[in-house]
């Protein structure tokens, strides 16, 4: 893959500029100082980046307790950090899109907040997890997480000695998950007044597909959501005066399939450098079910609905479907567009792999959310780093 090339690259970035702008608005100096030692630590400590490995490796000395006290009990809120963070990105590099992507926490144990036994669709089984939802700017800086959720399960609601034990606030219930979508949405248009992007989300797997995709209108939204070939549609009526059909996305790429030319399509995916070439498949589309928003807000007068498909060339049947707002004119963009999903997918697992995203060992609400706002903090830094022009070295007098 290419070194992305940010839209305004500093010459040389600083980490203590970057942690000065990131923790500003922390309330004591002791917070921004073990702020900055725990995101250099997520930065540079091999392997497992836990309190004991930071603080040797930072500090040269044990401080544990100081590290513990400030992820797991200090009271600073994560929103202006990750504010912060998402606005340094955004203003570095062109955002195609906000990618809305499930990250799975393996757990052992049944105390850690949010922990129980269910089932993780993109892993597609049942595991003993934490289930959360990251958004990501995804574009030429690649993949970059800059929101979080974390999905509670419906036993967080009733047991009141795991929700005193993980510090969880009353206020937070489980909820379903297109709730959380739109929270994160919400936050990211209106608090940090980020610039809005087409939403792309996996629904596959879910139930509810109309909850969301109304909500997103309601906002004014774009979006390209991939949706099981299972979800339910009204049918064309071959004569108005007939009763209106239920069938399926699939059922309905078939019908329009027998009556309209699917349309070649190519485009490189940013993450192989490969060029591919498929078909597309495009109708108009009207989903079975009543909407929820849960929204009271005025909502914007909503576009119209289409499905689209990835039907390559000889199979019998499409290989994906996508319900989309985007304007007709655009369609032909939705599959190189859905394919940026995948650059979340490469900023994820460089979370877990280099900055330590699943390291966390502590089992408070506030602390989850911190580690992983530090951490979405730290690929943030190095991705504006590895984009910066290098300064030049100097050899006999001239610069090389």
């Amino acid at each position: 893959m290419s070194s992305p090339t940010p839209l305004d690259a500093p010459a040389a970035l600083s980490f203590q500029a970057y942690c000065g702008d990131l923790f500003r608005e922390l309330a004591r100096s002791d917070q921004r100082r073990w702020g900055e030692v725990y995101l250099r630590g997520l930065l540079s400590v091999p392997g497992r980046k836990t309190p004991t490995r930071i603080s040797e490796h930072v500090l040269g000395r044990p401080a544990v307790q100081q590290l513990q006290q400030f992820v797991h009990q200090s009271p600073w809120e994560c929103a202006p950090v990750r504010r912060q963070t998402a606005l340094r990105l955004a203003n570095a590099f062109a955002v195609d899109a906000w990618s809305v992507d499930e990250v799975v926490f393996v757990k052992n144990g049944d105390r850690s907040v949010g922990v129980a036994r269910q089932y993780a669709p993109s892993q597609e089984r049942t595991v003993n997890c934490q289930l959360a939802c990251a958004v990501s700017l995804v574009g030429a800086g690649g993949g970059l997480p800059v929101n979080w959720r974390l999905l509670l399960p419906p036993r967080w609601d009733r047991d009141e000695q795991l929700r005193r034990g993980a510090h969880l606030p009353a206020h937070e219930q489980s909820r379903p998950r297109w709730r959380y979508v739109l929270e994160a949405v919400d936050e990211m248009t209106e608090e940090w007044l980020l610039d809005p992007r087409p939403v792309l989300a996996d629904w596959r797997h879910e139930s509810e597909t109309d909850p969301l995709l109304s909500g997103l209108e309601a906002r004014g939204l774009g979006y390209l959501v991939q949706v099981s070939p299972r979800t339910a549609v009204t049918m064309p009526r071959p004569h108005s005066a007939l009763p209106a059909v239920r069938g399926t996305v699939a059922d309905l790429a078939a019908h329009v399939a027998r009556r309209t030319e699917r349309t070649p399509v190519s485009w490189q995916d940013r993450t192989s450098e490969r060029r591919y070439r498929t078909q597309f498949l495009s109708t108009p589309a009207l989903l079975c079910g009543r909407p929820a928003t849960g929204r009271t807000a005025p909502a914007h007068r909503a576009g119209p609905r289409h499905l689209v498909t990835d039907w390559p060339f000889g199979r019998p049947e499409p290989r994906a479907y996508w319900l989309t707002n985007l304007p007709a004119r655009r369609l032909a963009e939705a599959l190189p567009l859905a394919q940026l999903r995948s650059l979340a997918g490469t900023g994820l697992r460089r979370l877990h792999e280099d900055f330590g995203l699943g390291d966390f060992e502590g089992r408070s609400f506030r602390g989850w959310h911190h580690h992983v706002t530090l951490a979405s903090a730290a690929l943030g830094y190095a991705s504006l780093r590895a984009a910066a022009p290098r300064p030049a070295r100097v050899l006999s007098g001239s610069a090389v």
